[in-house]
C-alpha cells in the first residue's frame, strides 16, 4: 500500500470533491482516481461513492477513513522524531503558556533552560488560560503555566509564584525626584479604568473600586500587552500584575500609583501537568529556581 493512496483518500473525503482535492495535492484529477481505486483494491472495498458530483463515505469508508488519518498521523510523527534526533535532540517538551507570561517570565526562563538543555527540543503554544487546562488533559501539550488554577482530579496543578497587582498610569512628564506623588482619587476622575485583562481579579475589584469611586468609568481590554499600549497612549489606567509591566517602570513609560486605601488583590501563576514525569518535573524545578521576582 501507497501513504499516497491514503493521502489522497483522507484529502477527497476533506474536500468532498476529486477535482478539489487534486488542486490541494497538486496532481491531476485522473491521479486522484487512480489512487482511489488502487487503494478501494487493496483493502477489498468500495470506500467513496458520487453523488450529485459531491463525494461521500460508504459505510466501510466512514470504518477505514480513521484508520487511514492514524496511519498518516504515525507516520508524520516519525519523521518529525528522526529529523529530531539527527539534530541531536533527545527528548521533546511541549509548553502552553497565557499570553501575560509570554510577555513576562518564560522569555528569560527558557533562554536559560535552552542553554543548558541542549538535547532538549521545546515547543511553545500561547493559549488563553481558560484553555491551557485542556491542552493538557488531551495530551496536546506536557506543561502549562497559566494564570487560572486547574481542580480536574486527572490534573496536578501547583503555584509557581505570586505576583502583587499595581495601579499603573501613563507617565506625566514631570521629573521623578520634583513630581508630587500621583492622587489616585485624581487619576480615576481623569480616566477610564481599563479592566478585565486578568481572568482573576477584576469583577472583585471593580464592586470595591466602585463604592470608594462611584463616577469610576471603565473599559474592557482583554489583554494585558494591549494594556499596557493603551496606558502609554494616554487611554486610561489599570491594575496589573508588577512583574507584566517590570520593564515598563524600569524605563520611565509608564508609572505606579500608590493606592493605601485600596484593598489590591495578589495574582499566581499555576503549572499544569497531566504526568508527573522527568521531563516536566525537571522542567518545573528549573521554572522555580531560575523565574525572577
Amino acid at each position: 500500500m501507497e501513504l499516497s493512496w491514503l493521502r489522497t483518500f483522507v484529502t477527497v473525503v476533506e474536500q468532498e470533491n476529486f477535482r478539489k482535492a487534486a488542486d490541494v495535492l497538486y496532481i491531476s484529477q485522473p491521479s486522484v482516481s487512480v489512487h482511489i481505486k488502487q487503494l478501494e483494491k487493496e483493502v477489498g472495498v468500495t470506500l467513496l461513492e458520487r453523488s450529485n458530483k459531491k463525494v461521500m463515505l460508504t459505510e466501510e469508508g466512514r470504518k477505514y477513513i480513521k484508520t487511514a488519518r492514524n496511519i498518516l498521523t504515525m507516520y508524520q510523527e516519525g519523521l518529525e522524531e528522526l529529523h529530531s534526533f539527527t539534530q541531536g535532540y533527545r527528548s521533546k517538551l511541549s509548553i502552553a503558556i497565557s499570553p501575560l507570561i509570554a510577555d513576562t517570565i518564560l522569555p528569560y526562563v527558557l533562554k536559560q533552560y535552552l542553554k543548558e538543555h541542549i538535547d532538549i527540543e521545546v515547543s511553545v503554544v500561547i493559549l488563553e488560560s481558560k484553555d491551557i487546562e485542556q491542552a493538557v488533559l488531551e495530551g496536546e501539550v506536557d506543561v502549562g503555566l497559566s494564570r487560572v488554577p486547574s481542580f480536574h482530579p486527572s490534573l496536578m496543578c501547583d503555584t509557581i509564584y505570586e505576583d502583587d497587582v499595581i495601579l499603573v498610569a501613563p507617565h506625566d512628564g514631570h521629573d521623578d525626584e520634583s513630581a508630587l506623588p500621583l492622587d489616585a482619587e485624581d487619576l480615576f476622575d481623569k480616566y477610564r479604568l481599563l479592566t478585565h485583562n486578568h481572568p482573576l481579579y477584576w469583577d472583585s475589584l471593580i464592586k470595591q473600586l466602585k463604592i470608594k469611586f462611584p463616577k469610576l468609568q471603565t473599559m474592557k481590554v482583554s489583554q494585558t500587552h494591549i494594556t499596557k499600549r493603551f496606558i502609554e497612549e494616554g487611554l486610561g489606567i489599570s491594575f496589573i500584575p508588577r512583574s507584566a509591566v517590570r520593564r515598563e517602570l524600569y524605563e520611565g513609560r509608564l508609572l505606579e500609583v500608590y493606592t493605601p486605601s485600596i484593598d489590591l488583590p495578589k495574582t499566581s501563576t499555576y503549572a499544569i501537568i497531566k504526568h508527573n514525569h522527568t521531563l516536566e518535573t525537571d522542567f518545573l524545578a528549573f521554572l522555580a529556581k531560575h523565574r525572577y521576582n
